[in-house]
């Protein structure tokens, strides 16, 4: 009789510490044994997943054909000049035409080398009061948020960069001949669009592009996420 009741003795303490276990694991991670996030690991998640994201993005960039070759970011004639593509192409400066959007896109990626510390430096400041919400918001918050704040002061920091660019590849040696031309037309309006205004617009567009989809494959793909943080505050 009493190896029967230390058996079921021991029987009823068994079940009771599974129990245990079980409720202290409930309060300790709600689901599983993960501890709660903290704000401190939520903004220092956000921002090095922006880390990461900006490093690949002006990584692939600012190699030749970053752009050029990339049909989702490649800089086009400026669409405010498009009447002086058509009639310059009509007077057979097709292949001008040609090289000038190269040479827009060769300024892009010159530009794309210098942009990595731009971006750490605006993450950097990143504030940690919005830090849950960007992890809670759309698969692209972080980078909206980054751009949002960021992007006046980038295209400030840009566009001497873009300048440098555009003298480094030559931009104006192709395209001071085909404005010239156009304008010499009779009864056209004159043109001269800002490239270095429309480079440096352009050429933000495309990392935010790049930068949101390295965002989006964070917070998708496991594999993405390549510090324990980032597993941490993508994977809670």
């Amino acid at each position: 009789m009493k190896k029967i009741f230390a058996i079921v003795l021991a029987s009823t303490l068994l079940f009771a510490c599974a129990e245990m276990t079980q409720v202290l694991e409930d309060v300790n991670g709600m689901s599983g044994t993960t501890p709660a996030l903290t704000n401190t690991e939520v903004i220092n998640g956000l921002k090095e997943a922006l880390t990461v994201g900006t490093n690949n993005s002006t990584d692939l960039l600012s190699k030749v054909d970053g752009y050029y070759k990339n049909p989702a970011l490649f800089i086009p004639f400026p669409p405010e000049a498009e009447k002086v593509k058509e009639k310059v192409i009509a007077l057979g400066m097709e292949s001008q035409v040609e090289k000038f959007e190269m040479t827009l896109n060769r300024a892009a990626e010159t530009a794309a080398k210098e942009a990595a510390p731009v971006f750490i430096n605006a993450i950097k400041g990143m504030s940690i009061s919005d830090g849950f919400a960007i992890l809670r918001g759309s698969d692209n918050a972080a980078t909206q948020y980054l751009k949002d704040k960021t992007s006046a002061e980038l295209k400030v920091k840009f566009q001497p960069i873009i300048k440098n660019a555009i003298d480094q590849v030559e931009v104006t040696k192709y395209w001071n001949p085909i404005i010239t031309t156009y304008n010499k037309i009779p009864f056209v309006d004159n043109q001269n669009p800002d490239l270095e205004d429309y480079v440096t617009t352009k050429a933000m567009d495309g990392l935010f592009l790049m930068i949101e989809k390295e965002e989006k494959n964070i917070r998708a793909n496991p594999m993405a996420r390549v510090t324990d943080l980032l597993k941490k505050v993508f994977g809670s």
